[in-house]
């Protein structure tokens, strides 16, 4: 593991379109396993989908009042029991494929976003990474809680940060990267 000197952690965006749209699929999840029970006589395998609609709809409460109380709530329990659910319906039918690919994404989606800083460069924690050199930077500057890092290709990046330090703790950020610009 990769040990950086400075770690920039940026201010969160709003999740809600995210949110959104895991609930809906959810719903959509619930609605064609009980439609799928409902017209099935009752055997083993509508017990079964009657257990895996009561943890989809289980894990849903338990997200909501994550939200309800200010924690960031994850659906993929829910999504990836959804996942089970219509794949037991559909086999291997695209739905299931899109199920499992929003059970996949969501923690990718919902990581925060991190900018890395130590003498080699500069590395972006998105999908894909970036990594920018020191060579390729012009500037770097911490002030007032916003991250401006000039690239020598003409390309400004301007991030909020989640917590603005102290200026001293800005002041030393500032002149580590000016040494290592300089050097």
């Amino acid at each position: 593991m990769k040990v950086y000197d400075y770690i920039i952690v940026l201010r969160k965006p709003g999740y809600m379109l995210v949110d959104l749209v895991s609930r809906f699929m959810l719903m959509i999840a619930l609605a064609i396993l009980g439609y799928t029970v409902f017209w099935i006589p009752f055997t083993w395998f509508s017990a079964y989908l009657i257990v895996l609609m009561a943890g989809i709809a289980g894990w849903w409460i338990y997200c909501t009042r994550q939200a309800q109380k200010g924690h960031m709530p994850f659906y993929r329990l829910g999504l990836l029991l959804a996942t089970i659910g219509l794949g037991s319906l559909f086999q291997v039918h695209w739905i299931t494929f899109l199920y499992f690919l929003a059970v996949i994404s969501e923690k990718q989606v919902k990581f925060p976003q991190e900018i890395a800083f130590d003498g080699n460069g500069i590395v972006v924690n998105s999908l894909p990474k970036k990594n920018y050199s020191w060579q390729d930077v012009t500037n770097v500057v911490l002030k007032d809680g916003i991250l401006t890092i000039d690239l020598k290709n003409n390309k400004l990046i301007q991030k909020e940060i989640e917590s603005s330090g102290s200026a001293a703790e800005e002041a030393e950020f500032n002149e580590f990267c000016r040494g290592r610009l300089n050097a």
